[in-house]
């Protein structure tokens, strides 16, 4: 096994920060200026299982729908699969070095449903999956790491998939016990949970789209119909919790959120400020409304589908509606606000079109790249830093202030892979510098950050053609060695602030 001494490559890499360049965002002119960070406040690192572990069907694993996807010809940019992806499976020793060379304070990562119940029932139980995730965990907790846990990050056992998937209602049953599992087994030690990583895309991309799998194409009914048990999927589970293990255990349940920011196009025009906040009710207020606010779906998002169904002929909308006793028991089920975010888009309004029935259609938006940032590796998601405070303010102002954990945020590197990633580095410093202003001069309760991610891994449909990692993994040697990339001295150096509880400098716009 082919280990790398982190902290001789880090004595070589580490950077004063006062040497890095600050990436200019926006028209105004940069000034300087000292913001700290609180003592609690929780810096770490992300991953999720199918992008790292590898051991697709390792002591007793049963496959997922990325497994079967992955494994059809063709699906994948050269065939790329997770089969192995980092090895984590069999490298946590590894894993757990470069989480303790960061010296992150969080450590973000998924269980892999299918390593834990094959078939996605507890009949089948696998203790050899479970024995992983309890060495993980106690793993982190030996080096003062806080596990962060996602329970369901887009892995669906295939068998499940089989019986149908998220429009299967039954899945809120089937979910809510394998949950009840992982509080009992794991939630002596853990103490941050998300239910579910982006509902938002498991519905639209997977559901609609048919971009990811489970590859269905049908954009204007399963969406809604997917994204209304995967909503009673989670309350139910913070109700598990709640009722079974919050006194004993102490610990705080959430989902994991995504979103852009959204800019008008022109702020002086009415329309299009409206259509501003239609979008982000769309992609965010569609999960986060009911959860956080009322129980039930954003007034906008009801009035455009219920239009749009009627315009199309329709007896009923096409939105699902939740019955009082529902929303009752779905308002309220998050004890702190998990975002996923990467980047900011600008609208204006546009009509859409009524047939074929489509959730990105029932909008009435035209959606375009901010014009005025950095370009990415990505195409459309530019680098647009000051997104993040917009979003940040706005989420505090629509949900009444609540504790805000940023749990993704980052850039890719493309091929041919750069040790020295100066531009991760400005993008990081950019976000981060917004993150707390937001914090200090806005007062958002922001309470973590988390980096997206902590090495190269498996890019979901982009396979290993974009790398977000903190760490370079070489993919090619079957050892998968890791080596540290130069934004691991920034964030080390910016965790050596935080844990001094001295400022960090902010040079960025105001």
């Amino acid at each position: 096994m082919l280990f790398v001494n982190f902290e001789e490559v880090l004595k070589t890499y580490i950077t004063p920060l006062n040497l890095i360049t600050s990436w200019s965002i926006g028209s105004n002119n940069c000034s300087s200026i000292f913001l700290t960070f609180p003592q609690d406040f929780s810096w770490g690192v992300s991953s999720s299982a199918y992008q790292i572990e590898g051991g697709w069907d390792a002591d007793g694993k049963g496959p997922s729908i990325w497994d079967v996807f992955t494994h059809t010809p063709g699906t994948m940019p050269a065939d790329a699969t997770g089969d192995v992806a980092c090895d984590s499976y069999n490298r946590l020793d590894e894993d757990l070095y470069m989480l303790r060379a960061l010296r992150v304070k969080s450590y973000r990562f998924s269980l892999s449903w299918s390593r834990i119940f094959p078939d996605g029932t507890r009949l089948s139980l696998n203790q050899k999956g479970v024995d992983y995730y309890n060495r993980l965990i106690n793993g982190l907790l030996a080096n003062k790491i806080t596990p962060m846990v996602t329970i369901y990050h887009w892995d669906l056992p295939q068998a499940l998939q089989d019986r149908g998937g998220w429009e299967n209602i039954d899945m809120i049953d089937i979910f809510n016990d394998y949950c009840d599992f992982c509080f009992a087994t794991f939630g002596d030690r853990v103490k941050l949970w998300m239910t579910i990583n982006q509902p938002h895309s498991i519905a639209w991309l997977g559901y609609g789209l048919g971009t990811i799998p489970p590859s269905i194409k049908n954009p204007g009914i399963a969406p809604y119909i997917v994204a209304h048990n995967l909503i009673k999927a989670h309350a139910k589970a913070y109700h598990t919790y709640d009722d079974k293990y919050r006194t004993s255990q102490g610990g705080l349940v959430s989902i994991a959120l995504n979103a852009d920011w959204i800019e008008p196009k022109d702020a002086n025009v009415p329309r299009d400020v409206e259509s501003a906040d239609r979008a982000l009710q769309f992609q965010l207020g569609w999960f986060a409304h009911p959860i956080f606010k009322n129980g039930d779906y954003p007034d906008a998002m009801k009035w455009q589908v219920s239009a749009k169904s009627e315009l199309q002929d329709l007896s009923e909308s096409r939105l699902p509606s939740f019955t009082e006793e529902e929303k009752n028991y779905i308002k309220g089920t998050a004890d702190m606000f998990c975002i996923n975010h990467y980047t900011t888009k600008v609208v204006t309004f546009a009509t859409g079109k009524l047939s074929p029935y489509s959730y990105d259609d029932d909008r009435d938006v035209l959606e375009t790249e901010e014009p005025d940032s950095p370009t990415t590796p990505f195409a459309g998601q530019r680098a647009v830093a000051w997104g993040l405070r917009r979003l940040l303010n706005w989420i505090k102002e629509e949900y009444g202030n609540p504790q805000i954990y940023v749990t993704e945020n980052g850039v890719p590197s493309p091929f041919p892979i750069t040790i020295e990633d100066t531009d991760r580095i400005f993008y990081y410093k950019s976000y981060i510098d917004e993150a707390l202003k937001a914090q200090n001069l806005d007062g958002v309760n922001v309470k973590g950050y988390l980096a997206t991610s902590l090495m190269d891994s498996f890019e979901w449909m982009n396979g290993y053609n974009f790398l977000f990692g903190l760490h370079h993994v070489d993919f090619n040697n079957p050892n998968r060695p890791r080596t540290p990339k130069l934004a691991v001295s920034y964030s080390t150096d910016c965790l050596a602030k935080i844990r001094s509880a001295s400022s960090v400098e902010s040079v960025s716009n105001l």
